[in-house]
């Protein structure tokens, strides 16, 4: 692909001029944005400012490929909505739009006060820092908070059991031993021509729709690219997406049913003898206990349970035991459901027993690239005591948790101490990237009450929302993407983040983290500048084996480690070198000692969620369709580009998809406006009314809010009006303290009182000048 196009236009420099313009290769890697890091070109003029970006066709990442989030760049960092200067109001104006403009040097000293006078009062771990799914994948408030205001008590907007890729991480890493991915020839720059890769015979495509998501650093046009070259499909969603309309086989099933999906598929590859019996026998742990595990797991039984036909288990299994090569692409929906761990551990068995782990095409052991872990733990290392008494360590939030060993607090051991004052009080937030309440936690309501009794607050974001006009005190303005230096890690290649423009006092996260760790804690926060202390990251990180400086990385824009298949054979995989895989046992554990030690359930296992038709049958009389939710777009990154009119255009309002036999006994028709209520709460969204959504199930957008409305109390720019986190819970957590119910509640639709939405019509025609 990269061939057909003219090297005299898209030149393979960093930088080259076009004309009047500068042009940058590099990387965008939010704000806004999402998980990827798509290789993008930036257009500067004379003046410095972004005029256009288009994608890079020389980059081997994205191929020139780029979604209309990044292609809405200028329109981002040029909006007049955006906040480019610091902000500041007292604790009495919370939720009013009181806000006095004040200079980066007073916003610092400002939060400086702030951490002096709540570490003074309560101690430094009552501060309580945050992010979201956001700008360089979080870790510079984690060290920011545990380097210079001396807390470990960092958490991502208080994600109800931090029910994001955590879950399934974690069970990898008990499991497998380490962090495995889809291999889309990705690993390598040659990709497709390298001699030791070839593609997938079949992707397991199961609880995600990458091509919209993106997540996780996997690219989800790589899949295409694939499919291109002759890869088949097998693909698990309760509605349909554009992969599973293209697949060899597509199993919908209800929300929260993946497990017994999934130990169904190995109850027929055992009985039939379709799994790789060598590497079971070589390099599988516990296949007997697994093996009596899935016996009465028939594909009558699961069908009852996940709603689906016993005949499309029986062609799965078959489909998946003999295909050759398959690799598993997951997603979400195996962590947003209580049984997080569970779940998660029944299809890594399915794909153990293909035999393809590590293998070209397969399911590949990845560990290049971590730089927010790397960089989280150098800095705990060298202060040795600053996760003592980290909130949910005392084992009392999760059997795993109690090792203590998470990047994170426990989101709800966060929320219980802001409530009840034990083991101490949580009395200030300093918020990077997350709206919390809008979008990421459960029980919104319940978040909302307990923020905003804090003492101080400081959000660090790129526009106003609900949260910072709700509790904020000190307002920080943040850079885009196209505004700062980074390092783009998480899984390969390593990439550059380059500054091309500066728009008003718009600081980094990185450049934010420097100049306010050198006002507290200077001797740990040393460096001269950014590009300074992304070279000491590049070159002193556990996971990145590549030492070069910041400058040889922008003008390399992007660097590939070496890349080795087959590294349970060759010692790569475990810390003492010995062949295997770096668990207890030295192998893939179908049965897992580490779960068995701590008193969890150590095979693959299903159980209901705790609302559902089964579980509270009279609860389900009340409501009766299951409610899943964080329903992707193509416009939106979780509650990011709401003021965009070019995504507004698109996907004006929240949407939510019910099957049309759901809609007519409901009384609504397609773009109605229609409540979604449940035990918990309710939302008001759009409906879309489609055969491909599964009957019986409503699957709701998240993160939405409303800029055009009124920003202060008590609308809050129309928060509460479309917010689906007041039908989630908090605390729902599995044994491990990992996992929730956010795909998996129960709840009613009913029409909306009549004439809903005209007055947002005129406030939306106003905002945008229609």
């Amino acid at each position: 692909m990269r061939e057909c196009f003219d090297p005299q236009i898209y030149k393979k420099d960093w930088q080259y001029q076009e004309g009047d313009l500068t042009v940058t290769r590099t990387c965008q890697w939010s704000a806004p944005g999402c998980h990827q890091g798509c290789s993008i070109l930036f257009y500067t003029d004379k003046e410095g400012k972004l005029v256009k970006v288009e994608g890079d066709p020389n980059s081997p990442v994205t191929d020139g490929r780029l979604c209309m989030r990044c292609l809405a760049m200028v329109e981002a960092v040029y909006h007049p909505d955006r906040i480019i200067h610091p902000l500041k109001r007292a604790r009495e104006d919370r939720g009013k739009d009181k806000w006095e403009r004040i200079t980066m040097d007073e916003a610092y000293e400002l939060c400086v006060e702030m951490v002096k006078d709540t570490t003074e009062k309560y101690g430094a771990k009552s501060i309580c820092t945050g992010a979201g799914t956001g700008r360089n994948a979080t870790w510079q408030s984690n060290v920011l908070g545990q380097g210079a205001f001396g807390t470990p008590n960092d958490n991502c907007g208080l994600l109800a059991g931090n029910c994001c890729y955590t879950p399934r991480m974690q069970g990898m890493n008990a499991v497998l031993g380490d962090t495995f991915i889809a291999d889309c020839g990705q690993l390598n720059e040659a990709r497709f021509d390298h001699p030791d890769y070839r593609r997938p015979d079949l992707f397991i495509i199961w609880g995600n729709n990458p091509l919209r998501a993106n997540a996780d650093g996997f690219y989800g046009h790589w899949i295409i690219d694939c499919m291109r070259r002759g890869s088949e499909l097998f693909v698990v969603d309760p509605q349909v997406t554009w992969l599973s309309a293209h697949a060899k086989l597509y199993v919908q099933v209800r929300p929260g049913t993946d497990a017994a999906l999934a130990l169904a598929i190995g109850h027929v590859m055992v009985e039939e003898g379709l799994y790789d019996k060598e590497f079971v026998e070589c390099w599988c742990y516990g296949f007997d206990e697994y093996k009596e595990r899935v016996s009465d797991w028939t594909p009558e039984r699961a069908a009852e349970i996940c709603w689906c036909e016993p005949e499309k288990i029986y062609e799965a299994a078959r489909l998946i035991g003999t295909a050759g090569v398959t690799t598993l692409q997951w997603g979400v929906a195996f962590d947003q459901t209580k049984w997080a761990n569970g779940t998660a551990h029944a299809a890594v068995a399915v794909q153990a027993l293909t035999g393809n782990i590590d293998n070209p095409g397969g399911f590949v052991g990845i560990n290049f690239g971590y730089v927010q872990s790397d960089i989280r733990e150098n800095i705990a290392k060298s202060l040795p005591n600053v996760r003592e008494g980290r909130l949910g360590d005392d084992g009392n939030w999760g059997l795993m948790n109690a090792v203590g060993k998470g990047g994170h607090a426990i989101p709800e051991a966060i929320l219980d101490a802001a409530e009840t004052g034990v083991p101490y009080p949580v009395k200030m937030l300093f918020m990077c990237s997350t709206t919390a309440f809008t979008n990421m936690a459960g029980q919104a309501r319940r978040v909302y009450d307990v923020y905003k009794d804090m003492d101080h607050v400081v959000v660090c974001d790129l526009f106003m929302t609900p949260t910072a006009m709700a509790i904020g005190d000190l307002f920080i303005p943040m850079a885009m993407g196209c505004e700062r230096n980074g390092v783009r890690g998480w899984y390969t290649p390593l990439r550059s983040i380059v500054k091309v423009t500066q728009t008003g006092d718009a600081v980094g996260d990185e450049q934010m983290m420097l100049e306010l760790g050198k006002k507290m804690n200077p001797d740990l926060f040393y460096w001269d500048d950014v590009p300074e202390m992304l070279e000491f990251c590049t070159n002193n990180m556990a996971t990145v084996p590549i030492h070069i400086t910041f400058s040889e990385l922008r003008e390399k824009v992007i660097v590939y480690p070496e890349f080795e298949y087959y590294k349970y054979k060759t010692g790569k995989l475990r810390f003492d070198g010995n062949p295997g895989f770096n668990t207890l046992s030295g192998r893939v554990e179908l049965f897992c000692n580490m779960y068995n030690n701590v008193g969890m359930d150590p095979l693959p296992y299903f159980k209901e969620p705790p609302e559902s038709p089964e579980s509270t049958p009279e609860l389900f009389a009340e409501y009766p369709l299951v409610l899943t939710t964080g329903r992707r777009c193509w416009e939106y990154f979780h509650s990011e580009h709401r003021q965009l009119r070019s995504m507004r255009e698109f996907h004006k309002w929240p949407m939510f998809a019910i099957n049309p036999a759901d809609a007519e006994a409901a009384g609504i028709k397609e773009g109605d406006w229609a409540v979604i209520e449940n035990a918990h709460g309710k939302a008001i969204e759009v409906a879309h009314v489609t055969d491909t959504i599964m009957k019986g199930v409503v699957s709701a957008e998240h993160g939405w809010w409303f800029p055009e409305r009124d920003k202060e109390e008590p609308s809050l720019y129309g928060v509460w009006e479309s917010n689906i986190n007041c039908l989630t819970v908090q605390g729902d957590f599995g044994p491990s303290g990992y996992g929730s119910s956010y795909k998996t509640q129960l709840c009613r639709v009913y029409p909306a009182p009549e004439g809903y939405g005209a007055e947002f019509e005129r406030m939306y025609a106003e905002h945008h000048n229609l």
